[in-house]
């Protein structure tokens, strides 16, 4: 056989696979039924019609909001036109340092 020959049967066996492949996968996605999938179990309950038992609720937590002993407003709103250096003020200045002394001898 030439090398001519050898590919295009290469390239046929290639398109014949990847054919019996969606074939394979195809099949029975169109061939399911029109009856749904089965319910699960719901007897599962102990007989007593009460359900699943709720989780234990934690003892001694507040009830309603989260606590939030620390929360503090921002001390600047950012939803304002002003830019932020408009809004936070700035820091006092710190007070200029005596000059330090020599003592003077008495002589």
């Amino acid at each position: 056989m030439s090398g001519d020959v050898q590919l295009m049967l290469m390239i046929v066996g290639m398109h014949l696979l990847g054919l019996v492949c969606a074939a394979a996968l195809l099949l029975p996605a169109l061939r399911g039924g029109s009856e749904p999938p089965p319910r699960p179990d719901r007897g599962s309950d102990d007989g007593w019609g009460h359900g699943p038992p709720s989780p234990p609720s934690p003892s001694g937590a507040p009830a309603g909001d989260l606590p939030l002993p620390d929360a503090a407003p921002a001390r600047v709103r950012l939803r304002d036109h002003r830019r932020l250096p408009e809004l936070v003020p700035r820091p006092e200045r710190r007070p200029a340092r005596e000059p330090s002394r020599e003592p003077v001898r008495n002589g």
